[in-house]
């Protein structure tokens, strides 16, 4: 239901009362609720307004007996651990501290408040626990967001591994106690709510003119006005005179600094932020609703800084985009004063934002009729239909397409203009098409074949698009996502181009075994990741506005830049272009270390992808030697999804060094170009993966499986899948990082149980020596010496066999461990990519049988690909998959939503009607890094098991 005009909130007959619950993040929340509050004070209502916000953020915008201000703080928002990164850790701790813990006794004080004001309507913008006091106190509640903090804390609950993952459960159960949700523009999924009334942008009124602004601050009306609106500036942050244009000046708010430069003026702490937006040129800030809401109403230009780990933005960011009033600024440009580049672009725009601005009036309507008794409420499905229905751990920006998530018309079109190139693999391309013939014709094949890889076609047909597109100029509804137009820019067409493709995988056999040594089975899929890359001579590269602002500041010349697009970032939270100088890579004439690289890359969460790629370049200039004295341009296209199991870094960083190497003469062999990209991923990235994931990109073969010994690379061919059996990948809608904390604890978990069977080992050995009188200690039959020495020095956990495992070591193995009693008794655990917490808890006994019995299944499952055909063949191939799955699990490595799917898979395959039609799937598991992602299925090569993997997707 959209509602977009009213005739205005018309005085009710009847005195209502409101409760509005305002969440404890930021003043935008306030700011909008305000606009609520005003109108329906206006409308003869007392309003009680519990926050945690200053006084003076309502009272300035209202003076009325009818406004109660209630100072309660009942939840904390996002914890920011600077001024634009959400500490996604700490914000679970507070929130569990604000509101988990305290639960009973506020539940019990707003049930009683709420009675004691005799509230007619409860309002949430957006307080999960105001719905729960609301019904348990008989009284309608009404929730008014554009966000519900379960979506934004289910990203933050897969950092932190299984810690904390009720909590986004019991925030959705409270959403769904709300009657509806008034949705607001720049909205992102929720899942939780079951009905739903979108009413236009909720914006404050101006209290002066623009003119009247301006004359007060003395500034004339040929001076350019920026207004710097942040909402708490970065610690330590100086801000300069030449930061500014040549004619501008800069209104601060919440200028910590007095001693500002001439052309900054500082704003009150107090002062009425719209007038002076209104009275600007442009805005320089961080993405929130107030200030992009207030951002489109005025038409003002907003040069934006991306707030790292906040679910929120990329939605509002492409509600900004979209209406053409956004600029993004890298964060060191911002933080170095390079912003000239920017202004100017941002005074270019011409923001067309036409629709309503009336949401605080419609807001208010809605909820006064509410109050009144009128039912908003439709039929459909209840909260908790909704929430069994919805997936919410981990269900960030990657959706299915033609899924019913409730995307705005905005974001939608933004999704479909840039599926060609970004989450989806590209449609084939007529064999006619002139510009397919050309663009292969222009391409010599260095290695492979791209016939029957129609979308490397596609890719190809693409990059001669950009051309098209640098020197065009389309009207706003053609118009190209942001990434494309850098793209366009990117080359010299001129210049040779070179082109790499690398495939993601399917783990079918081996997944987290890979770095205890495992033989594993991995099979390339067909979506895969494709970089053009083009080296050419710093005099001849095109460098963008800011990087060029850049060199002219340090006054030097033409130097070597990286200069790097990747599609795909307008439906995640990345920026979409990264560059830096090459030179930055050498620290005092030799490549800089990786650990310090890692930390280069941190520092700014939203441009961290790039060391995916830019990490290549170093790894080759520290392990190989290469010198690059040419700049390089690079365009990374990837139809891998991200985070779902199925090696998306990985076959970018293949991708990457392919190109480069292709490029710069470089012949390197595909495992050691796969080692060589483990490093990046281990060192510069910071994911603790084994090398599993790189092989089989790199020497992976279509429609085979990778047969390889993880010691650390040992390729043993590729093994033949028989005709009759088939494998699928379904894919979870759950997201996992093997850089997140449940990978890495497993994997500490393992080598520290290597650490302890070695040491068990050791202490065993001399008990099998012989003694002086020539006899042994222990019976003979119990160990040989030599087995005992092999075990005492155990490189990998997978050579060590299960029944050695359990005559021995089992029993001296415990469930867990905590990280200070580990290292007091057995010292480093000798990993080299993870590093022990001496707090934390980390679980031994699964993480080391998983890799020491996933050796024997996958041994196990490729001798049985080759045995005679028949049900039984199917059905063991089955049992080591679910195995495997149930494996994981016991690690901590399993999620609700591939659990769930592996249980589909065994309904089928045990139902009447399969078992009376020579059941057709057999067997499934949690593939890759685990927490979510991609199951692997086995079945009968026939298209009834096609439609039944459908059935089950």
């Amino acid at each position: 239901m959209r509602i977009n005009e009213t005739d205005g909130v018309s005085a009710s007959s009847k005195h209502l009362v409101f409760a509005y619950y305002v969440t404890g993040h930021g003043f935008g929340h306030a700011t909008r609720v305000v606009e609520v509050v005003r109108n329906l004070i206006s409308a003869g209502h007392d309003v009680h307004v519990v926050t945690g916000a200053p006084d003076f953020v309502f009272t300035s915008e209202i003076q009325s007996p009818r406004l109660f201000i209630r100072k309660v703080l009942l939840d904390c928002g996002a914890v920011q651990a600077d001024a634009l990164t959400v500490d996604r850790l700490a914000s679970l701790e507070k929130y569990s501290e604000t509101a988990v813990a305290p639960r009973k006794s506020i539940l019990k004080d707003e049930v009683e408040w709420l009675n004691s004001i005799k509230a007619d309507l409860v309002v949430s913008d957006v307080v999960p626990v105001a719905c729960r006091a609301a019904a348990d106190a008989g009284i309608r509640s009404v929730c008014v967001t554009n966000f519900s903090w379960d979506f934004i804390y289910a990203e933050y609950v897969m950092a932190a591994g299984h810690h904390h993952r009720s909590i986004v459960w019991q925030i959705a159960e409270d959403y769904s106690h709300c009657e509806f949700l008034i949705r607001l523009p720049g909205y992102c999924p929720m899942p939780a709510f079951r009905d739903v009334i979108d009413v236009p942008l909720v914006v404050r009124r101006l209290h002066k003119s623009r003119k009247e602004v301006r004359k007060e601050l003395g500034i004339e009306d040929d001076v350019k006005l920026l207004i710097l609106n942040f909402g708490g500036q970065p610690a330590g942050w100086k801000l300069k005179e030449e930061y500014l244009p040549s004619g501008w000046k800069c209104l601060v708010c919440g200028a910590s600094d007095s001693q500002l430069p001439p052309n900054f003026i500082k704003l009150p702490k107090d002062a009425y932020t719209p007038d002076f937006m209104a009275a600007s040129d442009c805005m320089l800030g961080k993405i929130g609703y107030g200030t992009v809401s207030e951002a489109l109403a005025y038409k003002l230009p907003f040069v934006f800084v991306r707030r790292d780990y906040f679910n929120e933005e990329p939605f509002l960011r492409n509600m900004l985009e979209f209406y053409q009033g956004g600029v993004e600024m890298i964060r060191r440009d911002l933080l170095t004063g390079h912003w000239k580049p920017y202004l100017e672009r941002a005074i270019s725009l011409k923001p067309c934002y036409e629709g309503g601005i009336n949401g605080g009036e419609v807001a208010a309507h809605i909820l006064q009729e509410t109050a009144i008794g009128k039912n908003y409420a439709s039929d459909k499905l209840s909260g908790a239909r909704r929430l069994r229905d919805a997936i919410i751990f981990g269900y960030e920006l990657q959706r299915v397409p033609g899924r019913d998530v409730s995307i705005p018309e905005w974001y939608q079109t933004a999704e479909d203009e840039l599926g060609l190139s970004a989450s989806r693999s590209p449609p084939c391309t007529p064999e006619g098409d002139s510009t397919v013939k050309l663009s292969t014709e222009d391409f010599e094949i260095l290695h492979g074949d791209c016939q029957g890889l129609p979308d490397t076609m596609s890719f190809l047909k693409s990059l001669v698009e950009l051309d098209i597109i640098k020197d065009s100029d389309r009207t706003p509804e053609k118009r190209q996502m942001r990434e494309r137009k850098a793209a366009a820019g990117l080359f010299n067409w001129e210049e040779e181009i070179f082109v790499a493709r690398a495939p993601g995988r399917l783990d079918v056999m081996g997944g987290i075994a890979d770095y205890s040594g495992s033989l594993v089975l991995q099979m390339p899929i067909r979506e895969a990741c494709h970089v053009a890359l083009q080296k050419i001579s710093p005099s001849k590269q095109r460098l963008w506005k800011h990087a060029l602002a850049r060199h002219n500041d340090k006054g030097q010349g033409p130097m070597p830049v990286l200069q790097i697009v990747s599609y795909g970032s307008e439906l995640s939270n990345r920026g979409p272009t990264f560059d830096m100088d090459l030179s930055d890579f050498m620290d005092e004439g030799k490549p800089m270390s990786y650990e310090k690289a890692k930390k280069y890359f941190d520092t700014n969460p939203s441009q961290k992808w790039a060391a995916y790629v830019a990490g290549t370049i170093l790894v080759l200039m520290t392990e190989l030697g290469v010198r690059f004295e040419d700049s390089i341009s690079m365009l990374v296209s990837s139809a891998v999804p991200e985070g779902k199991g199925v090696s998306s870094s990985a076959s970018v960083e293949v991708a990457s060094m392919s190109a480069i190497a292709a490029a710069h003469g470089l012949n390197i062999h595909p495992r050691d170009l796969a080692l060589l990209c483990q490093k990046v991923e281990n060192h510069i990235v910071g994911a603790p993966c084994g090398v599993m994931d790189q092989m089989a990109s790199a020497c992976g073969e279509a429609n085979k499986l990778l047969a390889m010994v993880c010691q650390p690379a040992e390729l043993l061919g590729v093994v033949e899948i028989p005709s009759h059996i088939r494998f699928w990948g379904i894919d979870s809608g759950i997201r996992h990082s093997v850089g997140g904390a449940d990978y890495g604890s497993v994997r500490a978990g393992a080598f520290m149980g290597r650490k302890m069977i070695k040491s068990t080992a050791s202490g065993m050995l001399p008990q099998s020596l012989p003694s002086s009188n020539g006899l042994n200690n222990i019976e003979p039959e119990v160990d040989g010496v030599e087995l005992l020495e092999a075990e005492a020095s155990l490189d990998y956990l997978c050579n060590l066999s299960p029944h050695r495992f359990e005559a021995l070591y089992a029993k001296n193995i415990p469930e867990s461990i905590v990280g200070e009693e580990f290292s007091k008794n057995y010292g480093d655990h000798n990993d080299p990519v993870t590093v022990i917490d001496p707090k934390r808890t980390y679980f031994v006994r699964a993480p080391v049988c998983h890799p020491i019995y996933e050796n024997f299944r996958v041994k196990a499952f490729k001798a049985l690909l080759t045995a005679a055909a028949s049900d039984d063949q199917l059905t063991s191939l089955g049992e080591l998959l679910y195995q495997c799955h149930y494996s994981y699990s016991a690690c901590g490595l399993g999620s609700d939503g591939t659990d769930r799917l592996v249980q589909l898979v065994q309904e089928i395959q045990h139902s009447k009607v399969s078992k009376s039609k020579d059941g057709t799937l057999f067997g499934a598991k949690i593939t890759g890094g685990g927490s979510g992602g991609t199951i692997c299925v086995i079945g009968r090569n026939s298209l009834r098991s096609s439609e039944q993997v459908l059935e089950v997707t």
